[in-house]
């Protein structure tokens, strides 16, 4: 029954155990690695810190690579074997389209927590952009727009290219995956920007970033020990990635908890100015923290 299956199928039949334990490993470490960054946006219900461009950056360079692996004739093979060899070995065989699916997924869950958990308020006193003032609503909700329509365009790219044109699929994979080293060589420059101006992590996750940073190595040494040197364009994004993000954990360490800054408050936490009448004195309002009652006197004299 062996003899009658290809030689593709065959390889993936038998699963090296260490080849197979690392994949896996790395699997539940991009899982993982994601849940910290979840957890202080949650915990925290603010996204403050987290440069929307990051964001647009991370997920858009997420489905392309997606789209890339989806594509590649050779995951045709490998699903196609997955007719011929028992349910283990298919698993283990497509463990290299999981995990980079695995990341598409868990970026785009930040990517519906950064909408969410938005801040959606600037104070009236905030009348001039600051470094603590954080961009409008509407950017959040134009990354998410363009983000779907991105993601709604590539598939049906995707699906064209592998229906009507089946010839095509490795220029076409070649295309989403250069598109994707693209944007994810540069998705932590804007992050790195925002961070230095605020001088503080804000809603960004440390543990993250101590996950992913080495695990971008990793993952990195095991595609070049499978490709070779002839492989850079692959793994090579991954060295500069874990280079971005290792700067950014320094900076962050740096702003937390080597230099802090004063006590963290959200901007749509801040409160307002105290008001003053005509005379340098204090409005009964404000005294009392409240809004101005049927009891609060029309003039406030000086006593």
């Amino acid at each position: 029954m062996m003899d009658a299956i290809s030689p593709r199928c065959k390889d993936l039949a038998s699963p090296n155990p260490w080849n197979f334990a690392l994949s896996l490993g790395i699997l539940f470490g991009i899982l993982l690695s994601y849940l910290p960054q979840h957890y202080r946006i949650i915990s925290r219900r603010s996204s403050f810190g987290i440069s929307p461009y990051f964001i647009l950056l991370g997920t858009t360079s997420g489905t392309f690579a997606f789209a890339n692996i989806l594509v590649l004739p050779r995951s045709e093979q490998d699903i196609a074997c997955c007719k011929e060899i028992n349910g283990f070995s298919c698993f283990a065989g497509l463990l290299g389209i999981f995990q980079v699916g695995v990341q598409a997924l868990c970026f785009s869950i930040i990517l519906f927590l950064f909408i969410i958990f938005f801040p959606r308020s600037t104070p009236s006193h905030l009348t001039k952009p600051t470094p603590t003032t954080a961009p409008p609503f509407r950017i959040a909700l134009l990354v998410g727009a363009i983000c779907i329509l991105q993601t709604i365009a590539t598939a049906i790219v995707a699906i064209i290219i592998v229906v009507g044109h089946p010839a095509q699929r490795q220029l076409c994979a070649n295309v989403f995956g250069i598109i994707a080293a693209i944007l994810s060589s540069i998705q932590y420059f804007p992050q790195i920007y925002t961070t230095f101006l605020l001088r503080r992590v804000g809603s960004l996750s440390i543990p993250m970033m101590c996950i992913q940073t080495p695990g971008s190595l990793v993952w990195a040494a095991s595609l070049a020990a499978r490709l070779g040197t002839e492989g850079w364009s692959s793994w090579g994004v991954y060295v500069v990635t874990a280079l971005l993000q290792g700067t950014l954990l320094v900076m962050g360490v740096y702003f937390e908890y080597i230099n802090p800054s004063k006590p963290e408050s959200d901007v749509d936490s801040e409160e307002p100015p105290p008001e003053y009448d005509a005379n340098g004195i204090m409005s009964i309002a404000t005294q009392q923290g409240s809004e101005p009652s049927e009891d609060t006197p029309l003039l406030q004299g000086s006593g």
